[in-house]
């Protein structure tokens, strides 16, 4: 009886324990999207490496690009050579040196795949993500790191990986590594505006 007496701190402490391992599990897709969709929009600059076999360095692009959730994206290319996107609901627009092109993505199934890991991360939406992509988070509330892995075979041709990582609900880089090897690597720095 002494010892079963010398043991029950111990056992209440384990109790303790166990009852606040809920409180301690690691940061899930649930939260991390719950955090994203809280992010309404905002600006930030941007700096894309674009990593191609065919050359010897990267291309890099340096702008701007502003969001409002949860499907308009406006990305404009400063350097080296002025350009405009626009993403707007199912509407993907580009300008460049005073050509345009419109294109409708809902007639481009994969290509609104593409479009969607972008808008679904942004935007906190877990079930336009999963319609493509496989997702797997590693990292905590403060330094995540989110991977898609395509599901679906035409959009595996065109996209190997997407690797998306940030902290809270900020997404902070963007990497594309595409089926033929070349990758690009979008780093964002939100905009505080006053």
């Amino acid at each position: 009886m002494t010892r079963f007496r010398f043991l029950q701190p111990l056992l209440a402490g384990l109790l303790l324990i166990g009852l606040s391992l809920p409180a301690l599990a690691s940061y899930d897709i649930g939260q991390l999207m719950a955090d994203l969709a809280r992010n309404k929009g905002g600006k930030a600059k941007f700096v894309e490496k674009k990593f191609l076999a065919v050359l010897d360095k990267p291309l890099i692009a340096t702008g701007e690009m502003t969001y409002t959730a949860p499907d308009r994206l406006e990305k404009r290319t400063l350097t080296p050579k002025p350009e405009f996107m626009l993403l707007d609901k199912d509407s993907l627009t580009l300008e460049r040196e005073k050509q345009k092109l419109t294109i409708n993505l809902a007639s481009q199934p994969e290509a609104l795949a593409f479009i969607d890991s972008i808008r679904g991360t942004l935007s906190g939406n877990r079930a336009a993500l999963e319609r493509n992509y496989g997702l797997h988070l590693g990292g905590t509330a403060d330094k995540w790191t989110l991977t898609l892995l395509p599901s679906d075979q035409k959009i595996a041709t065109l996209v190997q990986r997407i690797t998306v990582s940030g902290s809270r609900g900020q997404v902070r880089q963007i990497e594309y590594l595409q089926a033929d090897g070349d990758r690009s690597l979008l780093a964002i720095e939100p905009v505080t505006t006053p």
